[in-house]
């Protein structure tokens, strides 16, 4: 029995049942809402069901049997987009779909540049980013929500592998005028009775923190921030001390005030960053030369000015 339906009609199906809009619908996926509104009219058509109750204040609401429907069609999808996976192997292309996570802390220095290199190398790759913290990307990673993570080396688990690519070493980040802003080094000793502004981030955190509590010491913690901008712009305005693990080329805070960064004595061990995934037999085509691709730029850009790129 031949089909009467296309999975661009189910592509466009998902994006209205997971919006809630057609509207919105066709904002995601850059096509015009009565377009949307054909597509899905056809799939009642064809299956003879419907899929949504429309409501006239509320936009568009799944029915139960939709609500079935739209698990089955995004399942129908997520098969479809792993055929290019399997067509690139055997053409021994890099090509189809690619969905990256990026640790939020480092987000914004080197995931918009990475990927525009990537993408412009091999234009066939469509690339979704996902910038969550490290509790989160592991999730998705275990969900099979992304393929790849950029990030460090916390509490990954037996079932992921971990390609290095630098190692990043603990910076103490002040504000400029500070008594120990014109330090060579800062022990955690120096640091225990200053005021500190935390990155408060799950499993950073505790990274931090340990540099103190492998000495015995108890920081002084004033302010927590789960980002990193916020923290810069704290420090930068004489709220407390920051410890990071990247030293950006530009050190100034979001808001225009300087910043310095002094290398951290001590037991610290530098933190790796480099490529997570889900452990498997095979890695596609793709998802090797996204790999590649990230040792490449580590190694040309220098995005964080000092660190050691791991060979």
């Amino acid at each position: 029995m031949p089909l009467r339906f296309t999975l661009r009609q189910l592509e466009y199906f998902v994006a209205v049942g997971e919006a809630g809009s057609i509207a919105k619908a066709a904002e995601q996926v850059n096509v015009s809402p009565p377009s949307i509104s054909a597509s899905i009219a056809q799939l009642e058509a064809e299956f003879g069901v419907q899929l949504f109750v429309r409501k006239h204040s509320h936009g568009l609401s799944l029915t139960a049997g939709g609500r079935v429907f739209l698990k089955e069609a995004a399942r129908l999808l997520a098969d479809a987009d792993a055929l290019h996976d399997i067509a690139g192997d055997i053409a021994e292309k890099v090509r189809g779909p690619l969905a990256v996570g990026c640790l939020l802390t480092f987000a914004q220095i080197m995931l918009p540049a990475l990927r525009r290199k990537f993408e412009d190398t091999y234009p066939e790759v469509r690339m979704r980013q996902f910038e969550r913290n490290q509790g989160q990307l592991l999730e998705l990673l275990q969900r099979g929500e992304i393929d790849v993570a950029l990030t460090y080396d916390l509490e990954l688990s037996q079932d992921m592998a971990f390609e290095p690519l630098m190692q990043l070493p603990a910076y103490v980040m002040l504000p400029a005028g500070h008594a120990l802003a014109t330090r060579s080094s800062i022990s955690p000793e120096e640091l225990v009775d200053q005021p500190m502004v935390l990155l408060d981030l799950p499993f950073s955190r505790e990274y931090f923190l340990s540099a103190f509590q492998q000495k015995g010491l108890r920081p002084n913690i004033a302010e927590r921030t789960g980002d990193i901008a916020v923290m810069r712009s704290m420090v930068a305005n004489g709220f407390g001390y920051g410890i990071a693990n990247m030293r950006p080329l530009n050190t100034l805070a979001p808001d225009g005030k300087p910043l310095v960064f002094v290398p951290m004595d001590g037991e610290l061990r530098p933190l790796t960053m480099g490529v997570a995934m889900p452990n498997a037999e095979h890695r596609t085509q793709t998802v090797q030369a996204f790999i590649t691709h990230c040792r490449r730029f580590v190694g040309e850009q220098g995005v964080f000015g000092t660190e050691r790129v791991v060979e």
